[in-house]
């Protein structure tokens, strides 16, 4: 009887450990440099930080990826998994239906923007309609004035000798000169009122020209302006994306700023690689670590980073994890561990 006792003692001694040791499902989602999957392999600053934490703790674990950030953290809000890592950021809304780890990672949103952005408007400048239809109507008016010119010496000097069909370029010629270089030495008006339009075409063409040169300076100046992003003040009118949900989408729903959403990050970018957006906002390492890895020197990070927040590893709420986790994270921070892995994804930090 006494060994019947302490054989159920023993068992129930042992049962919690047992319990606890249990395989963990761990959710994630493809965020690099965070979490990825690659030849089948995961890897990711999170990943490592997670493997390094469960060795601390002696758990065995296996991943399962899901395909829509919504989702993972929808598994661990109702304990589909035992807790789910990647870029999850720490906020007041989804403190209030999971529970969360001390901070893994401290970031914030960027802007992400084209290389070339700022010489393409340069581009459109120079084409625009309106830039172009003034060019026309000064050629047009330059030619109306050879013409004229051509009428009025065609019979007293032999350039202008030819006739009408022949003389259209010349006559052109001749008042571009003129309006340029202040004409030919050696084709100068010799009727009365040929010397009386060239003298004033040569100071109409100095307001003329000013005027030109202003204008095209102007509008220039005023488009390099408009068109160049420094921070989230200039984003208003342009075409700007982000993930929907995410931080990123509701610091821009506060502030009134037009955006398009789209299902998930690739998405973002493959619009942004199609030119279908001037700016992306979002989390400001994902975005670096593409503009380094993937953009083939296209795009670039603009501006600070802004609204900082804290990335966390969430969990069901109440799960007895959660404290567990908490103590093995600080014992790899005090003994470096922590440190040596974030160095190893996001270099020497920067004081």
């Amino acid at each position: 009887m006494q060994r019947i006792i302490l054989a159920l003692v023993t068992v129930l001694a042992l049962w919690p450990a047992k319990s606890m040791s249990r395989e963990l499902v761990v959710g994630t989602v493809t965020r690099p440099p965070f979490s990825m999957s690659l030849a089948g392999t995961d890897l990711g600053f999170s990943i490592d930080l997670w493997d390094a934490l469960a060795t601390s703790m002696g758990h065995t674990y296996r991943i399962e990826r899901f395909e829509k950030f919504g989702d993972m953290l929808k598994a661990a809000e109702t304990g589909q998994v035992d807790l789910s890592i990647a870029n999850i950021s720490i906020t007041a809304a989804r403190e209030e239906v999971m529970d969360f780890s001390q901070p893994i990672f401290g970031s914030g949103l960027q802007i992400m923007t084209p290389v070339d952005s700022n010489s393409s408007a340069l581009w459109d400048t120079l084409f625009k309609k309106e830039l172009i239809l003034s060019v026309l109507a000064a050629f047009a008016a330059l030619l109306g004035i050879g013409m004229l010119m051509w009428w009025l010496e065609r019979r007293h000097q032999d350039y202008f000798a030819v006739p009408a069909k022949q003389a259209m370029f010349p006559a052109f010629w001749w008042a571009l000169n003129l309006i340029v270089n202040g004409g030919f030495e050696e084709r100068v008006p010799r009727t009365a009122l040929g010397r009386l339009m060239g003298v004033a075409m040569v100071i109409v063409s100095l307001f003329f020209v000013s005027v030109f040169v202003a204008y095209v300076t102007s509008a220039m100046t005023v488009e390099a302006i408009t068109s160049s992003v420094n921070s989230v003040n200039d984003l208003y009118g342009k075409r700007v994306g982000t993930v929907a949900g995410s931080t990123a989408a509701n610091y821009m729903d506060n502030r009134d700023l037009d955006y398009v959403k789209y299902a998930g990050l690739d998405q973002v970018l493959t619009a942004f690689e199609s030119d279908e957006l001037d700016a992306i906002i979002f989390d400001a390492p994902i975005l670096a670590y593409y503009v380094k890895t993937r953009s083939q020197g296209k795009a670039q990070m603009t501006g600070s980073v802004f609204l900082r927040e804290n990335y966390g590893i969430a969990f069901p709420t109440g799960s007895q994890l959660t404290e567990e986790v908490n103590r093995a994270l600080l014992s790899l921070r005090e003994n470096g561990k922590y440190e040596e892995i974030r160095e190893s994804w996001f270099g020497v930090e920067q004081q």
